[in-house]
């Protein structure tokens, strides 16, 4: 079987490990943040493998790093399920953007393009107001940007970046919950993505990994402020997956060939992979599950 298969979409009974190649990228390096279209081998981000059943239908969502990766396989996902999305992505990702907004209108879709850098406090003052705008209406959200960078000793990692990583990955998150509050009826939804990091820590990711942990009890503690609101709040866990976050210094250079070989699975995860949890979580047939965290880790185990 290959990712392009008409038969393996996330609705086919297959073998999990053979359902996508157990790929060796080869070394190979993009500027931060990286695009799909140079990704090498490129990504299944669910454009001919993600089948829709309605479950989203007259959704309004917004998914901040909805270009590539995890963020367009979740972008494509909500749209094929029935939902309009607006996506979030930094302006250098523009090319990828295009492409998952063309396959949301494939699909019959509102996709919105808002191009912002999460680092820029009054730039993302305007993210939430304007997908309202433009979506008229707003009752599912996505967190799922992110900033991953490699270092290997702890020494060398600088204030600069540490801020820069929690600024993004944690505080702009915060901030965009809040900025969307007021807009999000009782039977909304929030998704946070956090990671495998969370749990078990690479020692060349410490302050991706403890942002990750912090928006684990960040989803935990707000989920119980929002239930009795009818606003649940959950988290996906992603383990290995191939994005271009790992290309742009996101993983040592040298590790590349190897990257996701040691789960269970014995592979990398696909992006698409990961759609279907942000879609039973952001669906109302997940209607008593709250403060959760799903782990999708090919195995990896988390507490």
């Amino acid at each position: 079987m290959t990712s392009t298969d008409a038969t393996t979409d996330q609705l086919t009974f297959c073998d999990p490990v053979h359902r996508f190649p157990a790929i060796r990228p080869p070394v190979q390096d993009q500027p931060e943040p990286g695009l799909d279209a140079e990704l090498i081998p490129a990504s299944d981000r669910g454009e001919h493998t993600y089948r829709g059943t309605g479950r989203l239908e007259g959704r309004h969502a917004l998914i901040t790093g909805a270009d590539s990766g995890i963020g367009a396989a979740v972008a494509i996902a909500f749209a094929r399920e029935g939902a309009d999305v607006a996506m979030s992505y930094l302006p250098a990702e523009e090319e990828d953007a295009q492409h998952i907004a063309g396959v949301i209108r494939e699909a019959g879709r509102r996709a919105i393009l808002i191009p912002v850098d999460l680092a820029d406090p009054a730039a993302r003052t305007q993210l939430v107001a304007r997908a309202v705008e433009e979506l008229g209406a707003l009752d599912a959200l996505v967190n799922n940007a992110g900033k991953q960078i490699a270092v290997e000793r702890f020494e060398d990692l600088s204030d600069e970046q540490w801020l820069e990583t929690y600024d993004v990955n944690i505080t702009a998150m915060a901030r965009i919950v809040r900025d969307a509050l007021p807009h999000l009826a009782p039977g909304s939804t929030i998704v946070n993505t956090t990671s495998i990091q969370a749990y078990s820590p690479s020692p060349h990711l410490v302050d991706y990994a403890s942002t990750k942990a912090a928006i684990n009890n960040f989803t935990k503690g707000l989920a119980q402020q929002l239930a009795p609101r009818g606003i649940r709040v959950n988290a996906v866990a992603p383990g290995p997956i191939w994005t271009p976050l790992q290309v742009s210094d996101g993983q040592p250079k040298e590790a590349l060939p190897e990257f996701g070989t040691s789960t269970p699975l014995g592979r990398a995860g696909q992006p698409t992979e990961l759609a279907p949890a942000y879609v039973f979580l952001t669906s109302a047939e997940s209607s008593y599950v709250v403060g959760a965290t799903i782990a999708v880790t090919g195995g990896s185990p988390t507490p």
